[in-house]
């Protein structure tokens, strides 16, 4: 087959089989073309809350599967690609942040949504990217131990400065790989161009940009600036969907680095299988672990 003759199999086997797709926005052009909701994977998650079909195919990572799983537990879920996982949400694990639970009883544990569901048993509220400063600034204790990003914590560290938030070393290592000499040869070369970075870089990166915000953010702040050309500092898929979205606009990766594999573990084919019944993995999960990680999603809905 074709990549159009997939895509319109797809569609169709979609419709036949009651299955919704989603697509975080760092995947590739042909999945997110087909599917029914793209964007962050908290955003992906909400959609398929309110989606009325029964499955629901997760284009993206084991996490975000996963929290789709959480908020809809009653839904039919499978991972498109079975090995794409992530390695923030795979740096710590519930044993290690139990354990320093125990050595500081009075903070309170803050977890970015880049986490498992075995981790997030044991935390107390849930952030975004987008919504970590709101969040965090809401919180009736002063003392935070924010995980699993440090650069992302530090980030907020730096807006909720009342706060005393403890950080562990952890993080992205697709964002974190940018420097200020990527910043710095970037804007050499695109002069006129306006910087938007993930605040998963580091600090230095994120001190010198124009605009700081999750990827829906990002996307969100070039289409309505009346700028026309933009560096784009986080996934290299997202300066590709921009182009295709704005094409008398300007988007230029900050670094050919800035790639994720895991993300582009899923291809069109694994997609396809997935719906068809002979790919894909299904999501479960026992209830004593979604009531207990529930927890932590709940309070995030409720603050933020």
């Amino acid at each position: 087959m074709t990549v159009y003759e997939l895509q319109q199999e797809i569609l169709r086997l979609k419709k036949e089989k009651d299955v919704c797709v989603l697509a975080h926005s760092y995947q590739t052009r042909d999945i997110v073309e087909i599917a029914d909701f793209t964007g962050d994977s908290f955003q992906l998650s909400v959609k398929a809350k309110s989606a009325p079909n029964s499955t629901v195919v997760m284009c993206g990572v084991r996490f975000m599967a996963e929290t789709v799983k959480l908020l809809s537990p009653y839904k039919r879920v499978l991972l498109a690609n079975p090995v794409a996982g992530c390695p923030m949400a795979e740096q710590m694990d519930k044993e290690l942040i139990s354990g320093i639970k125990e050595k500081y009883p009075d903070y309170t544990v803050v977890a970015y949504i880049n986490t498992t569901t075995d981790l997030k048993t044991v935390c107390d509220v849930c952030v975004t990217s987008s919504s970590a400063v709101k969040i965090v600034r809401a919180l009736p204790n002063e003392n935070i131990l924010f995980i699993p990003d440090c650069n992302l914590g530090a980030y907020v560290q730096k807006q909720v400065p009342e706060k005393n938030i403890k950080l562990l070393h952890g993080g992205c290592p697709i964002h974190a790989r940018i420097t200020l000499k990527d910043v710095n040869a970037a804007k050499a070369l695109h002069p006129k161009a306006k910087l938007l970075v993930h605040p998963e870089c580091i600090a230095e990166v994120v001190e010198n940009a124009d605009f700081v915000g999750s990827t829906s953010a990002i996307m969100e702040y070039a289409g309505a600036s009346e700028d026309t050309e933009f560096i784009i500092g986080t996934e290299l898929a997202i300066a590709q969907h921009l182009s295709y979205m704005y094409p008398d606009k300007k988007f230029y990766p900050l670094s050919k680095e800035l790639i994720c594999p895991n993300m582009k573990a899923t291809s069109l084919v694994d997609v396809y299988r997935a719906i068809k019944g002979t790919g894909g993995e299904e999501i479960t999960l026992s209830e004593d672990t979604m009531t207990k990680a529930r927890v932590c999603i709940d309070r995030m809905l409720e603050l933020g």
